[in-house]
């Protein structure tokens, strides 16, 4: 077998803390894809889409890479792609950026629950070919807490919910306003390891072989 080598193709500090807290030390590779391209009006779609996006991108540039290379890499890579947005009342948040927006949004969700999906693509590649591709979403509910708006304010002026999905994290000083979830904790932070265990079984590898993947 050849060695395994695997991409996590995202920027998220969340999401490579979490593969590493599991064993797991991933190359990464940031698509810069333009994700404004991608209109799905359902979020879980939306998520998904977008993962699919940057994986595709990645790979891509992998491929192209062999092509243009003395030689072809004959490592099996494996592209992992996630994206992740907060459904509520039906609509999709992703990164505010913006303070206001940011405020706004705590102001809707406070004392509420919303629905965490995250979107989840995974690539293999052989000798310079894509020779399997699949895409799985998963989804979390999340309860909020019931803050007030010098808590709302006070946490917006940290920065930390301009950067992330839904505006909030589990794993950072988000965390105590967030009173409950229901599902995979791992989901909410940006990748469900337990779904990703399977999708990469189904690309004919175990789990335990990404801890051989792990690089200095």
């Amino acid at each position: 077998m050849s060695e395994l080598r695997l991409v996590l193709a995202s920027q998220s500090p969340a999401r490579l803390a979490t593969l590493r807290s599991a064993g797991v030390e991933p190359e990464v590779i940031v698509s810069g894809v333009d994700e404004s391209v991608i209109n799905d009006a359902d979020p879980a779609g939306l998520a998904l889409a977008l993962a699919q996006l940057k994986a595709r991108a990645v790979a891509d540039q992998l491929v192209n890479a062999d092509d243009t290379d003395d030689g072809v890499d004959d490592r099996t890579i494996l592209v992992i792609g996630c994206d992740s947005v907060l459904e509520l009342d039906g609509a999709a948040y992703g990164k505010p950026h913006d303070p206001q927006v940011a405020i706004q949004r705590w102001q809707q969700m406070r004392g509420r629950s919303g629905v965490l999906h995250t979107g989840h693509q995974v690539i293999k590649i052989n000798n310079g070919e894509i020779t399997h591709a699949a895409g799985r979403g998963a989804a979390t509910i999340v309860h909020f807490a019931d803050l007030d708006d010098a808590e709302i304010k006070a946490y917006v002026d940290t920065g930390e919910p301009l950067v992330v999905a839904g505006s909030f994290t589990l794993d950072g000083l988000g965390g105590p306003f967030v009173t409950g979830i229901e599902g995979d904790p791992h989901n909410v932070i940006g990748i469900s390891l337990p779904l990703l265990r399977e999708m990469i079984m189904a690309a004919g590898h175990s789990w335990p072989e990404l801890w051989a993947s792990v690089r200095p």
